[in-house]
């Protein structure tokens, strides 16, 4: 326990769809809390994301939030600065973000839909890393943990724009990974596979009008441990590259998929 102790972590996208379940980003925040963590929660959602910090704070985490879309002009620059007033820097960032509504094959994928999924999932994650690398390298255990995905070394479909930004999500991330080492700052990715979170297993359920068991049973039956994920699964991945434990590792692309990226080799 206590593996973050003290540690400035910033969790981007710690609200969540409503659903049964929980989300990887409020799962996160959750788990970071429980590690002692000082926190400073993010998401557009207010609701959504005072509940996230309330259940962070009934761990005993000291818990700041600020209301930012991260996609926007001044989401990064709005994040860092609420950071830094309220717990004098930053030694984590968790970057939760990624959307695909309205995503499809190549040659049916409209621009605004592309552009926007791509200025969600990649350009903004790049403009908050940019923003929060001078204070990361700033402090004794400045750690990056991105929030990627399977589809991104997998076929994903018609998931077109959203596999591309994830596999841009990789290369940001080892390209962080490298460029920062000398300064002390660890970058790494998490690519969850079939997860049970309302976004993908509530939200599906709900654009096929049909119900949620029969999503989460196809879903799990695509994985090798015949199981969906959970958001804690994403979580404790998320500790481990964020903590000592992980003092060693940079530009890992993690898989948490059950196995299913071991049948790509």
């Amino acid at each position: 326990m206590d593996r973050l102790a003290d540690r400035v972590a910033v969790v981007v996208g710690a609200g969540q769809t409503a659903g049964e379940t929980t989300g990887n980003g409020r799962a996160t925040a959750v788990t970071f809390a429980r590690e002692g963590a000082r926190l400073l929660l993010v998401d557009r959602d207010a609701a959504s994301l005072e509940e996230t910090a309330a259940l962070a704070r009934e761990e005993g985490a000291t818990v700041a939030t600020v209301v930012a879309d991260v996609a926007g002009d001044d989401g990064p620059s709005r994040i860092v600065a609420a950071a830094v007033e309220a717990h004098g820097g930053i030694d984590i960032l968790h970057n939760n973000v990624g959307i695909g509504a309205g995503d499809g094959p190549p040659h049916h994928l409209d621009d605004d839909v592309y552009d926007r999924i791509m200025d969600v999932n990649l350009r903004a994650m790049w403009r908050t890393c940019r923003e929060a690398v001078p204070l990361l390298r700033a402090s004794s255990a400045g750690a990056i943990v991105n929030v990627s995905s399977l589809a991104s070394i997998a076929a994903a479909g018609n998931l077109t724009a959203y596999k591309l930004s994830k596999a841009g999500v990789n290369a940001l991330t080892q390209n962080l990974a490298l460029t920062n080492a000398r300064h002390g700052v660890r970058a790494n990715a998490v690519l969850p596979g079939f997860i049970d979170t309302p976004m993908a297993v509530d939200a599906a359920a709900r654009a096929l009008d049909t119900d949620r068991e029969a999503v989460a049973a196809a879903r799990a039956a695509a994985v090798p441990l015949q199981r969906q994920g959970t958001a804690w699964d994403v979580a404790n991945a998320a500790l481990f590259l964020a903590s000592d434990e992980a003092a060693f590792v940079t530009g890992v692309l993690l898989l948490v998929d059950g196995g299913q990226g071991a049948r790509i080799g």
